[in-house]
C-alpha cells in the first residue's frame, strides 16, 4: 500500500493529520507493508521570510478578524496537537517561506532520510520556533539527521529540486487538492483533511480490503469439466 502525503511546514493540521495517521498505523495488522512518501505543497508560496508580525497577526490580517479571535482559533488549533502528543508554540512561532525547507526535504528524500527530515522540520516550526526558512538552521537540522552539511548548503546556495517541489505542487492541482494535508493512497483514494485516527485505520483497512478482492480472479469455463493440476496432482472435476 503507498500513501503519498501532500503538506505543507507551516500547515499545522499537517503535524496533526501526520501525526494521527501513525496513530492509525500503529493499530493497522499491514503496516509493514505500508509506504510513506511526502510530497511539496506551499499554502502561500510568495510568503516573505523576514517579518515582523506573528502568526496571530498574520491570521487576523489574513481573515480581516480581531487579534483575539486569531488567538482563539490558534489556541483551538494547539489543543488538537497536544491530544496527539505536541507541543505548537503559536506565540513565538516565526512566519517564514517555506520552499527551501521543502527543497531540503527533497534532497534529504534521494540520501534516504526523507522521513526524518519532514518530521524535524514540523518539529522545528511548530514546536521550537525555529526559522525554518534560514539557512544555517536548515544546515543545523539536516545534519541532525546525518545529512552532509556541506552538501546541503551547496544544495540551498543553488536551485536543486525546486523544479521537483513545483511539479509535486502541480500534480497536486491536477488531482484536485484545494488544501492540506491531503493523502493519496494506491493512487486512487484520496482522503482530505487531519482526519481522526479511527477514520484513517478505518479507511486503510477497507482499502485493503478492497485491494485484497481485486487479486482474486473470477473464473469462467464453457465445460461441463475441468481439469486443473495442484500441488497433489491433476483434477478432472464437474462444474456446477
Amino acid at each position: 500500500m503507498k500513501i503519498e502525503i501532500w503538506s505543507d511546514f507551516a500547515c499545522p493540521f499537517c503535524y496533526i493529520g501526520k501525526r494521527r495517521l501513525e496513530q492509525a498505523l500503529e493499530n493497522f495488522q499491514h503496516r509493514e507493508d505500508v509506504i510513506i512518501q511526502y510530497k511539496s505543497y506551499e499554502l502561500d508560496p510568495n510568503a516573505t521570510s523576514n517579518h515582523d508580525k506573528t502568526i496571530h497577526e498574520l491570521l487576523a490580517h489574513k481573515y480581516q478578524i480581531p487579534i483575539e479571535q486569531a488567538i482563539a482559533m490558534n489556541e483551538d488549533i494547539g489543543a488538537q496537537a497536544t491530544q496527539v502528543g505536541l507541543e505548537f508554540r503559536f506565540d513565538t512561532m516565526k512566519p517564514v517561506n517555506t520552499l527551501d525547507a521543502h527543497r531540503l526535504a527533497k534532497f534529504a528524500e534521494a540520501n534516504g532520510k526523507g522521513k526524518e527530515m519532514v518530521e524535524r522540520l514540523l518539529k522545528a516550526y511548530f514546536s521550537e520556533s525555529k526559522h525554518i526558512a534560514d539557512h544555517e538552521t536548515l544546515i543545523s537540522l539536516g545534519e541532525e539527521v546525518d545529512l552532509c552539511p556541506k552538501e546541503i548548503k551547496q544544495m540551498l546556495e543553488g536551485c536543486k529540486y525546486t523544479k521537483m517541489v513545483r511539479d509535486e505542487e502541480d500534480q497536486a492541482k491536477q488531482i484536485g487538492v484545494q488544501g492540506v494535508p491531503f493523502f493519496v493512497i494506491n493512487e486512487e483514494y484520496g482522503v482530505s483533511g487531519a482526519q481522526p485516527s479511527e477514520v484513517f485505520l478505518e479507511i486503510l483497512e477497507k482499502i485493503w480490503e478492497e485491494s485484497k478482492q481485486r487479486k482474486n480472479i473470477k473464473v469462467f469455463t464453457k465445460n461441463q469439466e475441468t481439469s486443473f493440476c495442484t500441488d497433489d496432482g491433476c483434477h478432472i472435476e464437474e462444474t456446477k
